[in-house]
């Protein structure tokens, strides 16, 4: 039976360039929607900028020219490394578009019409030097829960708090660096907590990966919680309907535009909109997101989606963060890796298939460990599935006219290749990528067996051994053409040069169970070539940047890339009032309703101290007890919503489970000074 599926992947934000975090989610949708489609279903893969908000407003302010040159300046640059990479959109748009705007208005009024949407005054941090109500992440001051400086305006990294930006102490607009005035502001918001019945029975049932359902039973147990959708001018984005000077929020109209993007789809080719949109149709709604923005995608999308009669996604899938060698993207290292810096040193096809051995269907983050790139590259592609038909394709060229043989010499060997079919078909289904390609390749070293152990090369040196020869590497060219329709999806392009090569069409999924026998094919060319070291070292150099020879300045901040100023200057009498101490762990635990704290009692040689410290993330209690940290020991007491915290451990490395605190010397005593 075909189906019919419309596919999404998350609007990449027209601010800045794309790089391979984001392209996890690209390649892994982009993968899914091929095999659907070799499979012969009816399978429509939209995209688009997400154009609208403050960042792009004041980048565009700052660099001289309109928003709406700007998003069409990044829209091509975006594409172009689209393209490059294989991502096979059949329509990428703009949520800057009359159909996002009609959409966004549509479904509006639907909410509001139905009751869903509630008026009500509000206090906002406004910018007195630069006119504007400021956005959460363009606040920056003191947590008002534990006290940790320069955090956001919406949430503290060093507690896990969240809280209104009205709350945040010693504010201080990142726009200009004026302290923030408080104004009051009629918004508009969407009563979410309208939709929490249907919403509990939406997210427990399949639509979304278990884990998922699981994290959004926490936001259920402390309530639904009404969502501001408005925002006041300036702004860069669509008015809302009978209002004046109101905006929609950004992300109000930005999942929309999936719809919008799929609506000028339709409109150019004839696809019926309202077929794929309406409640109970046999149609599927597939969205590829992060795991970063499942609240937005799987409360507020499919609430506002029901609130205004459209039907809601079929599924969501998320996925994990990337790390390069282990650690989070840095600049300074050189692993903030662009996708055009990419492109200007490496095929993107080995990029594709590498994040493909990866993926799974969790959100499990993946790592780029660039040692394993290279040497999964040489020897699965290069060294395996390529070295197939470089080894048998010269044979079939120069001795037999490029003919194949006319049946197979080995049919048994080939229905254990054809009959994986449906197997890893399963795979790519389910997402199981990394399985899917285990699988493969374990296909590829019996394909290379075989020839090992026929060794062609050995007998076309022999007298009258010539069918024989043609036997061997039409059944190796045989083996090949399978594994390379079953990395079709992987490796679009590299399955373009051998469907070239072999002279056939486009492989479908249903062509792997038939042999192409009694047949001419092209001379072989070289389909990829091993990746050299020094491809790799330059794609890290063009990467750094020299983060202190940039100045920073509130006038160019973007709030999804902003870099923490240099603190003001201090003597170093100052630095020496701070009392370091060698501090024993005599106990550690959880704190009830922290994401991020541990609950540190530390003995200095003076007494106890208790410490919340923001490194759950790195160590489990019981591993930290008897262990040596050092301490700040003279730091005021701070009240904090799980207790009081004495003092503060120092923390380095780059975070999450890289985080390390323990004093490695293990003849330190509780109480020595650090010096």
């Amino acid at each position: 039976m075909q189906r019919k599926i419309l596919v999404t992947s998350a609007l990449p934000y027209a601010n800045g360039s794309i790089h391979l975090g984001h392209l996890v989610e690209y390649i892994q949708t982009d993968i899914w929607v091929r095999f659907q489609k070799m499979r012969g279903h009816e399978c429509h893969y939209v995209c688009a900028d997400d154009a609208h908000g403050t960042p792009i407003m004041l980048r565009a302010h700052n660099e001289g020219i309109t928003p709406e040159q700007l998003i069409s300046d990044v829209s091509k640059e975006h594409q172009a490394d689209f393209a490059e990479f294989a991502i096979g959109f059949d329509n990428y748009y703009s949520t800057h578009s009359p159909e996002n705007r009609a959409l966004a208005s549509q479904i509006y009024l639907a909410n509001r019409d139905a009751g869903h949407i509630e008026a009500r005054t509000i206090s906002q941090a406004y910018d007195p030097e630069k006119e504007m109500f400021l956005p959460d992440r363009f606040i920056r001051g003191e947590c008002p829960k534990c006290g940790a400086a320069d955090q956001y305006g919406d949430n503290c990294e060093a507690c896990g708090s969240t809280y209104d930006p009205t709350e945040l102490k010693n504010p201080v607009s990142a726009v200009s660096g004026a302290t923030p005035i408080t104004k009051e502001s009629e918004h508009y918001f969407f009563k979410l907590g309208d939709f929490e019945q249907t919403l509990k029975e939406w997210t427990q049932s399949d639509h979304l990966q278990p884990e998922v359902s699981r994290k959004l039973n926490e936001w259920f147990d402390s309530g639904l919680q009404d969502w501001d959708i408005s925002r006041d001018a300036p702004y860069f984005g669509f008015e809302i309907p009978d209002t004046d000077n109101k905006f929609f929020y950004v992300w109000m109209d930005a999942p929309i535009g999936y719809l919008a993007s799929f609506k000028n789809y339709c409109d150019r080719t004839g696809i019926d909109f309202d077929a794929f949109m309406k409640p109970g149709s046999d149609t599927e709604l597939v969205h590829f997101i992060g795991k970063d923005i499942i609240y937005f995608h799987a409360l507020f999308w499919p609430a506002m989606l029901e609130g205004a009669g459209f039907r809601q996604p079929d599924n969501i899938y998320a996925h994990g963060f990337l790390t390069v060698d282990g650690k989070k993207m840095s600049k300074s290292r050189g692993t903030f890796i662009k996708a055009r810096t990419y492109l200007d040193h490496l095929s993107p096809e080995y990029l594709r298939y590498y994040f493909a051995a990866k993926l799974g269907s969790g959100i499990e983050d993946i790592d780029l460990s660039l040692d394993d790139f290279q040497t999964r590259i040489n020897a699965d592609l290069v060294g395996k599935v390529v070295n197939i038909a470089s080894r048998c394709a010269g044979f079939i060229s120069k001795r037999f006219d490029g003919r194949l043989a006319a049946e197979l010499s080995e049919p048994a060997l080939f229905r254990d290749f054809s009959n994986q079919a449906e197997a890893i078909a399963k795979r790519y289904e389910q997402r199981e990528f990394g399985q899917a390609m285990r699988e493969i390749m374990a296909l590829a070293d019996r394909a290379n067996q075989y020839i090992d152990e026929m060794k062609p090369w050995v007998l076309a040196k022999e007298e009258g051994k010539e069918t024989e020869v043609q036997a061997i590497c039409t059944m190796g060219m045989n083996l090949f053409r399978v594994l390379l329709a079953y990395l079709k999806p992987v490796l679009p392009r590299t399955a373009e040069q051998a469907e070239a090569f072999l002279n056939i069409a486009p492989m479908n999924w249903a062509d792997i169970e038939t042999p192409l026998l009694d047949h001419t094919i092209n001379k072989f060319k070289p389909l990829m070539t091993r990746i050299e070291k020094d491809k790799l070292d330059a794609i890290l150099e063009a990467s750094k940047e020299n983060m202190t020879s940039k100045t920073k300045t509130t006038d160019n901040v973007q709030a999804d890339s902003y870099i923490d100023p240099i603190a003001a200057e201090i003597q170093f009498d100052d630095f020496a009032k701070i009392d370091l101490r060698i501090a024993k762990i005599v106990n550690a635990e959880h704190v009830d309703g922290a994401d991020k704290l541990l609950k540190l009692t530390l003995d200095i040689g003076l007494g106890e101290k208790q410490v919340f410290a923001g490194i759950k993330s790195a160590y489990s209690p019981e591993d930290l007890i008897g262990k040596l940290t050092v301490m700040v020991a003279n730091l005021a007491p701070r009240k904090m919503r799980f207790g009081l915290s004495e003092g503060m451990v120092l923390a380095a490395g780059p975070g999450g489970k890289d985080l390390f605190i323990l004093n490695p010397d293990a003849g330190a005593q509780p109480g020595m000074r650090v010096k």
